[in-house]
């Protein structure tokens, strides 16, 4: 009995202790406060929890303050006073239990954030220009590092979801998946000022910039009243999907009656015996943008003869496709397939083949980017017992050009519905005291350049009055060079995207890193991130921390015309020059609105400009291309952006 009655003592004795613990559970902090941390320097600092006690102290080690709150509905919040940079320090939260954060400093923190450009880490699939030495070198223990996850929501949330359990102290272990654009900024501005830095890295590769912003502040502008109308319920999402596909089926329908290789609705190009021997021919597997179609968007087709041994066994072929392609075998349709990260992988039946010679033919649809037939070594077909390489030679024609299409419809869904990430990757931050803004996005709103000039500036004060800093620097990332060079003078919507860009620096307490010198024609993810951060390092330095420091290459100020002449102005002119032998990059134009290749030469500090085949000129153009190669810059070393004197409607402002 006694037993028995000592053994229920225990048990009730380990249940309150149980109890009681739950009852005491430690203050809890949001993901961005924990050890390692970075705290703006000179600051009121918001500092917040949640605890189920009646109140809580919180005490800074730097000053040995101590300031104290009582918890409302488990919450509660401080003002931290920081003093000029240093550390390392600590806070002890008491709510009843002691928490403890160690090893913090006070410095300068800055958000970076964008799309694939800034999230490139120096390792991984980024493998940044000596990465691995870079790794190496990576022991900087006063710069620290928060990554945030990739989130979306329909809604702001309160809290960040982070990666490695919150801050981390800058080294080779901790550096490698981190922003190279981000470190590098601040590894310049930490050997410059010796100032603690702290990033706070929120980016995501393929994202738009409205899905970067609030949608109080995306309702102002009314662009995007369907698609935010669409995230407050299932049954407006349901109308929006409903729309969309009705609008789809009607646009396929537009794009088959354009095709030049479909005949009521029947691909006459495909068939077994169609004359192709006017076709030009292209190596497969490959992009059409690097064969002669620089910057084409529409619909090609491909056809191939082949020659099998046997035809009593299925074939199997796979390859991908950039965007969306459908297969035939002598005529028979094989199959399709949507996207243009999705491996295709066709069954080819022996009834549709013959022994000796057939002909496959592929229609690829590319909405943007690079398009056409690609994979990761050949193409090739297999049966049990033949195995063909179906790579080389094929010829091509043009199906359809986009510019001759109506513009396909656009579903936003996941992480580019507006507003969605700025609700979970942004929203949560707002009251973490930062220094500024470091930005590099605009790759995906390229196609919608021209709605981009109101798009960044709303941005930019979105977040200044959401951070409530009207005056938060704010420095970006302009487009870098890409794409297949053109022979002549034309149409760049990615070149009026950086005209977007250099419009915004209107914008008080902003700066631009131009970059069309340090691109890759033929990656769209450059490897260089050291210059791209090193320049707006400089931008940093100059107008935040009172560096004398060149920031910028040459800026368009002014134009004027005399006779045959163009004479361009610019800001940032100080020893304007050529970065090797005579000027290049220069396109004129007279009323005709035709732009030709121009002389250019410096005179006083100016560009002249003039050719022989416009007379009468009213335009300028410089590096007015996807993949430019001009080459004016001035004392600095930097690069001269990219500009236009005329307002002509360019090819995005045409679209919707």
């Amino acid at each position: 009995m006694k037993r028995h009655f000592f053994k229920k003592t225990i048990l009730v004795v380990l249940l309150l202790i149980l109890s009681s613990n739950v009852v005491k559970a430690a203050v809890t902090l949001p993901s961005f406060f924990t050890d390692n941390m970075v705290l703006q320097q000179k600051s009121a600092v918001p500092f917040w929890g949640e605890s189920n006690k009646q109140s809580i102290s919180v005490t800074t080690s730097w000053d040995k303050k101590t300031y104290k709150a009582n918890v409302v509905n488990g919450k509660w919040n401080v003002i931290l006073k920081t003093p000029v940079y240093g550390g390392p320090y600590s806070i002890a939260i008491n709510d009843g239990d002691l928490k403890t954060l160690q090893n913090i400093l006070i410095g300068e923190v800055w958000l970076c954030s964008g799309q694939s450009n800034m999230e490139m880490p120096l390792e991984g699939w980024g493998k940044i220009d000596n990465y691995k030495e870079e790794i190496a070198n990576a022991d900087y223990p006063q710069i620290r590092l928060l990554q945030a996850e990739h989130i979306e929501s329909t809604l702001p949330l309160n809290t960040l979801k982070v990666q490695h359990e919150g801050w981390n102290v800058c080294s080779p272990k901790t550096i490698a998946d981190f922003s190279a654009t981000a470190y590098f900024f601040a590894r310049k501005i930490y050997k410059e000022k010796k100032i603690p830095i702290g990033l706070i890295h929120s980016s995501w590769g393929g994202t738009l910039i409205e899905v970067w912003t609030s949608s109080g502040a995306l309702s102002t502008i009314h662009d995007f009243d369907t698609e935010i109308e669409a995230m407050k319920s299932e049954t407006n999402r349901e109308a929006l999907q409903q729309k969309y596909n009705a609008d789809l089926a009607v646009w396929e329908k537009q794009v088959a009656n354009a095709d030049k290789g479909m005949q009521q609705e029947k691909a006459i190009w495909a068939t077994e015996n169609f004359d192709d021997s006017s076709w030009k021919t292209m190596k497969l597997p490959s992009f059409f943008d690097s064969n002669g179609l620089a910057n084409f968007d529409g619909i090609i087709w491909f056809r191939k003869k082949f020659t099998i041994s046997e035809n009593n066994k299925d074939f199997n072929l796979s390859y991908y496709a950039d965007d969306d392609d459908i297969l035939w075998i002598n005529g028979n349709y094989v199959g399709e397939t949507k996207g243009y990260n999705v491996e295709r992988h066709y069954t080819i039946p022996a009834k549709f083949l013959k022994k000796g010679e057939n002909t496959i033919t592929i229609r690829v649809f590319d909405g943007a980017g690079n398009g056409g037939v690609y994979a990761d070594e050949k193409i090739t077909l297999k049966s049990e017992n033949e195995t063909l390489s179906l790579a080389g030679d094929w010829k091509y024609n043009i199906g359809a050009d986009s510019k001759d299409l109506p513009a396909k419809p656009y579903l936003a869904q996941g992480q580019n519905r507006p507003s969605a990430i700025y609700n979970a990757m942004i929203a949560p931050l707002l009251d973490y005291k930062i220094k500024g803004v470091i930005w590099y996005q605009g790759e995906s709103n390229a196609e919608r350049a021209f709605q981009y000039q109101k798009l960044l500036p709303l941005l930019i004060n979105d977040w200044r009055e959401k951070f409530k800093d009207k005056n938060l620097p704010f420095f970006y990332v302009q487009l870098a060079n890409y794409k297949q060079q053109k022979q002549q003078p034309g149409d760049s919507d990615w070149a009026e995207l950086r005209e977007a860009q250099f419009m915004a620096l209107k914008l008080p307490n902003t700066g631009m890193a131009v970059t069309t010198d340090i691109g890759n024609g033929e990656d769209i993810h450059p490897k260089n991130k050291q210059d791209v951060g090193a320049r707006l390092a400089n931008i940093a330095l100059a107008k935040v921390y009172n560096t004398k420091i060149e920031y910028s290459g040459p800026l368009y100020k002014s134009y004027s015309v005399k006779a045959n002449v163009i004479t361009v102005d610019f800001d940032f002119n100080e020893n304007i020059k050529a970065k090797d032998n005579s000027l290049k990059g220069f396109s004129i134009a007279g009323a005709d609105q035709k732009f030709h290749w121009a002389e250019a030469k410096i005179v006083n500090g100016k560009v002249e400009v003039y050719a022989q085949e416009v007379p009468n000129p009213v335009s300028v153009r410089y590096n007015w291309a996807d993949n430019p190669n001009g080459n004016l810059m001035n004392a600095s070393g930097l690069p001269a952006s990219s500009f236009r004197t005329d307002n002509w409607a360019g090819i995005t402002q045409k679209k919707k």
